[in-house]
């Protein structure tokens, strides 16, 4: 069957326009592309933002690289390798989303993976999300850092101190995808200010899985779930709650308080300063 490139090229554009609404990408920033045959990939371009993207723009390039339609006066992004390896390295992929979704990259700024076995949604859409160490961007070495960590069942990879790669056999799946991980690495974010989550039992995410088979979705750790493999990366979340400053200073930088409260304390701590500060200067007025 023949392909419709100018319909995949008005996807690409459309893709992007909700990447953009969604912040996951400011400026110039981020890119994705479509496999349309063994030797051709359609790519964004470098340089544009992807909220205002035209099938016109859309350029194609062959695995190695190299801009292949001339009359096209856009230069394909400079990070179309990591695309390129990924389709290399799994046949079945299609489609790939590079992107900087806030929540997420804050993850990857701190070098903290996205711990499992918390959310079902994140379990069964989006699995293990390997971290992959810094990379210069726009070269080999960002492929490079990524590839290796890519399973049968990877769809998601977090890149330290960058972003995120999402992939799958559609477009819109592999931004599904992303939108999913975003909005799972918010939720995360939003129990700090909670409390420490209860992690799924094992017995809990051995069946999880089962589901998610029965979705047609693979995950390696349904044969080791059981044993409590399903919950590897969540030892540096986990730990970041039992974290408190050693000292809090008031406005002057004057230490008022030697802390060893567990952090859910020090927001309350915080806010009580905050509030007799206020009222001491309204009371001086």
């Amino acid at each position: 069957m023949e392909i419709n490139q100018w319909k995949l090229k008005q996807e690409m554009c459309d893709i992007g326009h909700r990447i953009w609404l969604r912040g996951f990408c400011g400026g110039n920033e981020g890119n994705h592309s479509i496999r349309i045959s063994e030797d051709r990939v359609i790519c964004t371009p470098t340089g544009v933002s992807k909220g205002f993207l035209k099938p016109e723009m859309i350029c194609t390039v062959d695995m190695k690289g190299n801009h292949i339609d001339k009359n096209n006066k856009y230069t394909p992004t400079s990070e179309v390798l990591i695309h390129l390896e990924i389709y290399k390295k799994r046949e079945d992929i299609k489609a790939v989303i590079h992107s900087h979704p806030p929540h997420a990259t804050a993850f990857a700024l701190v070098g903290m993976p996205i711990p499992e076995g918390l959310h079902p949604e994140a379990e069964v859409f989006l699995g293990r999300v390997p971290f992959a160490d810094f990379a210069m961007p726009s070269k080999m070495d960002l492929a490079d850092s990524i590839v290796p960590l890519i399973k049968s069942d990877t769809s998601t990879v977090l890149m330290g101190n960058h972003g995120a790669v999402c992939f799958s056999n559609t477009l819109e799946d592999a931004y599904y995808r992303m939108e999913i991980l975003d909005n799972y690495s918010k939720i995360l974010l939003l129990t700090k200010g909670l409390g420490k989550p209860k992690t799924l039992t094992n017995s809990q995410m051995q069946e999880l899985l089962e589901v998610k088979q029965s979705f047609g979705l693979k995950d390696e750790r349904s044969s080791c779930a059981a044993d409590g493999c399903a919950n590897d990366q969540n030892a540096p979340f986990l730990a970041s709650f039992d974290y408190a400053p050693s000292a809090v200073s008031n406005q002057n930088g004057e230490v008022v308080k030697k802390s060893s409260a567990p952090a859910s304390n020090e927001m309350q701590f915080l806010v009580s300063q905050i509030t007799d500060q206020i009222i001491k200067t309204l009371s001086n007025r």
